[in-house]
């Protein structure tokens, strides 16, 4: 079994979901591992990623929406508030989403669905670097 790690940089324009799919798929066929799995982890506690839809935008607006409901900036609500109002939400935010993904690979691709694709959810308003850890093990 061969195992290969990068590190991904994406650089985030504030709150929304930043489709990866591409970048995880290029460097996953670069390796040439036909069956596998690799594990997706975000280094940071006020970003995220998720697996979703990737047709229709409106999705992405509506979980952005949803998880702003969830958990809102306001300063009452919040001890933490060092780095600004919307930071203790993003950890919030953070805490029930996702921040690792495992995904098989079958034929040298990742075995997503469809209409499925792998997001970085940009939970801060500001522009931000993210750090992004690939780990692929497979034959």
């Amino acid at each position: 079994m061969k195992q290969m790690q990068t590190k991904l940089m994406i650089e985030t324009c504030g709150q929304g979901l930043y489709d990866i799919t591409r970048d995880v798929q290029n460097w996953v066929q670069s390796h040439k591992i036909n069956t596998g799995l690799i594990t997706i982890f975000i280094q940071h506690t006020s970003a995220s990623l998720t697996i979703q839809e990737n047709a229709d935008p409106d999705v992405q607006y509506d979980l952005i929406k949803a998880l702003n409901r969830l958990a809102p900036e306001n300063k009452t609500l919040y001890r933490h508030n060092a780095e600004g109002p919307d930071d203790m939400p993003a950890h919030i935010k953070t805490a029930i989403t996702d921040v690792s993904l495992n995904i098989p690979v079958t034929e040298s691709r990742l075995a997503l669905g469809t209409w499925q694709g792998i997001y970085i959810v940009e939970h801060r308003k500001n522009r931000h670097t993210r750090s992004i850890i690939c780990h692929l093990a497979g034959e």
